[in-house]
């Protein structure tokens, strides 16, 4: 039995589901394929004894252009966390706070012990170009490693290592820095213009969200693709006629039904949830390992700044580490203890979450970030790895793609 639609989207992750919401508004016919049993792709929330426990340690950045243009941030419910970072250090910890959203905050931050104070004026000039320069002239910038990015613009080793790459591993799974730093740029565009958040019902609303104007009909679960051919999408179930095929799937997905896409290395994200009765930090602040142990990128108590993903009387702390050898719970927890400086024996270990695919790795040359969406005949792409690796990049490639179908909607169809 072979059915018929004018678009067959595969992959219902964000930009497999930006590309349906740009077909539904232009009133095209459309259907979206998906193999898991639910929408969102590497965006999930599960619930463990009534802990809301993302997929690995995610958040949203309301500086998003695209995020902001698709949902109303409003109903998304959003929770902020401290715009700030502490650095622990030896015995002690810094805190090194958002120049822009705690300006009264900004000479505590100037003369924190980490790095020199030209370092950290450095920073904040750094911070301020990528958030006022026009993106146009940011990205026409010579392109390196986000390493000799930070080098280029008078950063010390110290400050470097000891919180800028424990910060920027959690962020990009990079601790080497090897990123571009085109993307390391829009990264801290983003950072310096807006605030980071989850949403009160965990992550997993934000797929929802983006999906809300969709009908149940144009969306299939639990449909793995088997090939795909001009014209023409072989599934588990019905093979399915087409004029165009949006590939949304991730990159090693994505090659298995295009060999001639890239298979983009993937980086893994690991993610340690334990359940406390009490609170080793008293705000939703990231602290950061600033004495170089290498062993965890960041932790926080995310319950402090959405209390939802907690039961009452308890509260959740999220630990990421990078890396594709993550170290057993036991190692972890002793680290934690070192880093909140607190007895860690009572902490109940919820579920260690392992992202293998949490990444693609956006290595130099990336240019300016938009691969083209057609690649093949009627045959277009779409997915972070061809923007930037964010949520950002995976709902923008997908409206990009969506964009470029609407563009060839006269020609012949095979």
């Amino acid at each position: 039995m072979v059915a018929a639609t004018e678009v067959v989207i595969i992959g219902a992750g964000l930009a497999g589901l930006a590309a349906a919401r740009r077909f539904e508004q232009a009133g095209l016919d459309h259907l979206l394929i998906e193999r898991a049993d639910r929408i969102g792709g590497r965006v999930a929330t599960d619930t463990v004894d009534g802990f809301r426990l993302d997929r690995g340690f995610q958040v949203l950045n309301t500086a998003y252009p695209r995020l902001a243009a698709l949902v109303d941030l409003r109903q998304l419910d959003l929770r902020t966390f401290t715009p700030a970072v502490l650095v622990r250090r030896g015995t002690g910890t810094v805190r090194l706070a958002h120049p822009l959203r705690m300006p009264f905050a900004a000479p505590g931050t100037l003369l924190a012990g980490v790095g020199t104070l030209p370092d950290r004026i450095r920073l904040g000039r750094l911070l301020a170009y990528f958030a006022t320069a026009d993106p146009a002239r940011i990205l026409a910038r010579p392109e390196t490693t986000a390493l000799a990015e930070l080098r280029r613009a008078g950063l010390s080793p110290r400050v470097i290592d000891e919180v800028l790459r424990p910060f920027l591993s959690g962020v990009l799974a990079d601790p080497s820095l090897e990123t571009s730093s085109h993307v390391l740029a829009m990264i801290l565009r983003s950072f310096a213009r807006g605030r980071i958040a989850v949403p009160a019902g965990g992550m997993a609303e934000l797929p929802r969200a983006v999906a809300a104007t969709l009908p149940t009909s144009r969306i299939r679960l639990d449909t793995e693709v088997l090939a795909v051919e001009p014209g023409l999408v072989r599934t588990s179930g019905a093979d399915l006629r087409c004029r165009w095929i949006v590939i949304a799937a991730d990159p090693p997905g994505a090659a298995r039904l295009l060999p001639t896409l890239p298979s983009n290395p993937m980086r893994q994200l690991t993610t340690y949830y334990h359940a406390v009765a009490r609170a080793p930090q008293a705000e939703p602040i990231l602290l950061v390992d600033g004495d170089q142990r290498g062993i965890i990128a960041n932790s926080v108590v995310i319950s402090q700044a959405a209390p939802e993903y907690a039961p009452p009387g308890e509260h959740l702390v999220a630990t990421s580490v990078v890396g594709p050898d993550p170290a057993p719970e036991p190692v972890i927890r002793t680290e934690l203890e070192w880093l909140y400086r607190t007895s860690t024996a009572d902490w109940r270990h919820l579920r260690t979450v392992r992202v293998a695919q949490a990444l693609p790795a956006a290595l130099p040359p990336r240019g300016r970030l938009r691969d083209p969406a057609r690649v093949g005949e009627d045959i277009f792409a779409a997915g972070d790895y061809r923007d930037s690796p964010s949520i950002q990049g995976a709902l923008a490639s997908g409206w990009r793609a969506a964009g470029a179908v609407l563009r060839s909607r006269s020609a012949p169809i095979h």
